[in-house]
C-alpha cells in the first residue's frame, strides 16, 4: 500500500535546493532581515512576472485583502460582495476594516455567479472583492462591466491561482486591484508566511505605507497602519522558486486532466473555464458519500482535505451576514473531497489514487 501525503512540500523544496539555500544563506549573511533591496527584488520579479503596474510586498495573503481595501477607501458601514465559499481570509478582511460582507452564490465553476451580483448592489456597495477559487478565474469581463456601470472598486483575490491567466492576460495584470498570498501550501509558497499586492501606484504606495505602520518616514505616521512587512527570507524563498512556477502548475494542471478523464463516470469532476489557464491549486471533486469516501481513502494511505467544510455564512463568526440564497455553497460544502495534485505525484501514484476511488463509488 502506498503512502501518499496529500501535499508535497519536500519534492518542491528539492527540486528548487540549491536557490533556496542560496537565498536564505545571502539574507543571513547580509543581517538584513526586513525592508531593504531582497523586498525590492521581490517586488520588481512580481511586477516582470504579471505585468502589473507596481507591487507592494507583505506579510501574508490575508493582510494583503485588508491593505488593498484599505488603500481602496472601503470605510466602516459600507458593504463588499464576495463569495461564501472560499477561505475566510476573503471575508474576515472586509470585517476587519469595518465593512459589511454581502454574499453572491457561486456557479459551476465554483466562482461568483455574475449574474446574481446586480440584485445584491444597493446605495452602500462600494466593491466587489471576488475570488480565484481553486486555480482559476471567473468572467472577468462581466465583473469589470457591472463595477464599471456600478461604481464600483473591483479586487481579485488571486491567493489560489498564481500564474493562472485570464484570455491570455496573467492574473495580476487584469483586474486594477490584485492580491496575492504564498502561504507555504500555494503553489508558489514560502516558507512562512507571505503575500503581495500589485496594482496602480497610487495604491501600491499607500499599501506601502500601511504595512509599515503607516509611516511615510521613519517616527513619522501619517496613517493607521499594520506591522505587515514581509521578512526578507520569505522574499528571498519566493524568489527563488519563482523560476519554477510555470512549470510546477503545468504539472498540476497535467495530473488533473488525467483525473478528470479517470473519474468523470464516477465522481463530479471540476470544470475547466476555456477562458482562464487553470493552475489547479486545489484538485476538487464532489460526491454524496464524502466523508466515507475520505475515511476509505485515509484507510488506504492516500491523504484529502476538504476546501472547504463550511460555508464562511454557516460558522460562528460570520453567521450574522447569511442570507437563504446560496444554496449551492452550501450543497457543495457537504460534498467536496480535494485529492493531491502535486506536479511531482507520480503516475503511479495517481493511477493508485483513481483505482481507489473507482474502487469506493462501484
Amino acid at each position: 500500500m502506498y503512502k501518499i501525503p496529500y501535499a508535497d512540500l519536500r519534492g518542491q523544496y528539492n527540486e528548487s535546493k540549491l536557490y533556496i539555500d542560496k537565498a536564505i544563506s545571502e539574507v543571513i549573511e547580509s543581517h538584513q532581515y526586513i525592508h531593504g533591496k531582497f523586498t525590492q527584488e521581490l517586488e520588481n520579479e512580481l511586477k516582470k512576472y504579471t505585468g502589473a503596474e507596481d507591487c507592494a510586498c507583505v506579510g501574508s495573503g490575508s493582510i494583503a485583502l485588508q491593505c488593498a481595501l484599505k488603500a481602496g477607501n472601503i470605510l466602516p458601514g459600507d458593504e463588499v460582495i464576495t463569495v461564501s465559499h472560499t477561505f475566510v481570509s476573503t471575508v474576515e478582511a472586509i470585517v476587519n476594516v469595518g465593512a459589511i460582507p454581502v454574499f453572491v452564490d457561486i456557479d459551476e465553476y465554483y466562482q461568483i455567479d455574475v449574474n446574481k451580483i446586480e440584485n445584491k448592489i444597493t446605495n452602500k456597495t462600494k466593491a466587489i472583492l471576488f475570488v480565484d477559487l481553486y486555480g482559476q478565474t471567473p468572467n472577468i469581463d462581466a465583473l469589470k462591466i457591472i463595477s464599471s456601470k456600478n461604481n464600483l472598486l473591483l479586487i481579485e483575490d488571486a491567493a489560489q491561482s498564481f500564474g493562472s491567466e485570464y484570455k491570455g492576460k496573467k492574473v495580476g495584470s487584469v483586474v486594477g486591484i490584485t492580491t496575492f498570498s504564498f502561504n507555504p501550501t500555494k503553489n508558489l509558497g514560502a516558507m512562512g508566511d507571505a503575500g503581495a499586492v500589485v496594482g496602480p501606484k497610487d495604491i501600491i504606495a499607500k499599501i506601502k505605507m500601511y504595512r509599515d505602520h503607516g509611516r511615510g518616514e521613519k517616527y513619522a505616521y501619517d496613517e493607521i497602519g499594520y506591522n505587515a512587512r514581509i521578512d526578507n527570507l520569505q522574499a528571498q524563498i519566493v524568489q527563488a522558486k519563482l523560476r519554477y512556477i510555470d512549470n510546477w502548475n503545468k504539472g498540476r494542471l497535467k495530473k488533473a486532466i488525467r483525473y478528470n478523464n479517470k473519474l468523470k463516470d464516477y465522481v463530479k469532476v471540476p470544470l475547466i473555464n476555456k477562458d482562464s489557464l487553470h493552475t489547479f491549486y486545489i484538485y476538487a471533486i464532489q460526491t454524496d458519500r464524502r466523508d466515507e469516501l475520505k475515511s476509505y481513502l485515509n484507510e488506504n494511505g492516500i491523504g484529502t482535505n476538504i476546501h472547504y467544510k463550511y460555508p464562511v455564512h454557516q460558522t460562528k463568526a460570520y453567521e450574522k451576514y447569511a442570507t437563504n440564497d446560496l444554496t449551492i455553497s452550501e450543497e457543495v460544502c457537504k460534498k467536496i473531497i480535494s485529492l493531491p495534485v502535486y506536479h511531482t505525484l507520480s503516475q503511479s501514484k495517481q493511477d493508485y489514487i483513481i483505482k481507489k476511488v473507482i474502487e469506493f463509488h462501484k
